[in-house]
């Protein structure tokens, strides 16, 4: 049937949207929250660092961190925040892709935008806490070259589920002559 479009290809449609990669606005505070809320509550339960951080992304900006987004026309899609830790150093946090956009590389893009945007605001050093439940996740951040740290050589965490702690130390690649 030329010129009908089925269901199925509308659904096709939807999928290639164009993403968009972007820093936070005030608007996508309740998308943060929910993305987060999904996959924290579908694995583990929400901890008090979590309300603290959902509850007002705004404290990770006005603190000098940053919250990249991730957004396929006006439905925000997945997320990352970078938290200031002291100068220098920055929490990789909050990282959620919605489950209907998983799989397609956009975790991959969120991260990839996160450690320049890390880059910019002068961080030498990224540190992450996740969990091994989360292997798809810890697989991405070695795939960036984040290295696993012993639990002992780290500070406590305020999550009870953090088992898996990792760096990334940034550095700039030597310059080639040709």
């Amino acid at each position: 049937m030329t010129g009908t479009i089925t269901h199925s290809t509308l659904q096709e449609a939807l999928v290639m949207a164009e993403i968009t990669i972007r820093l936070f606005e005030q608007s996508d505070a309740h998308a943060f929250r929910e993305l987060n809320e999904a996959w924290i509550s579908k694995f583990f339960r929400l901890e008090e660092q979590d309300h603290v951080q959902l509850a007002q992304p705004a404290n990770i900006l006005h603190a000098g961190g940053q919250i990249i987004m991730a957004v396929a026309g006006e439905e925000r899609i997945g997320c990352c925040a970078l938290v200031f830790m002291k100068p220098g150093v920055f929490e990789v946090a909050k990282m959620a892709v919605s489950e209907s956009y998983q799989g397609r590389g956009i975790g991959r893009k969120i991260l990839e935008f996160t450690i320049a945007q890390a880059k910019i605001l002068g961080a030498h050093t990224l540190e992450l806490v996740t969990n091994s439940k989360l292997s798809n996740a810890i697989h991405l951040y070695e795939s960036f070259g984040f290295r696993h740290l012993p639990p002992e050589s780290v500070g406590p965490s305020p999550y009870a589920r953090a088992n898996v702690h990792m760096e990334l130390l940034l550095t700039s690649a030597p310059s080639q002559t040709s």
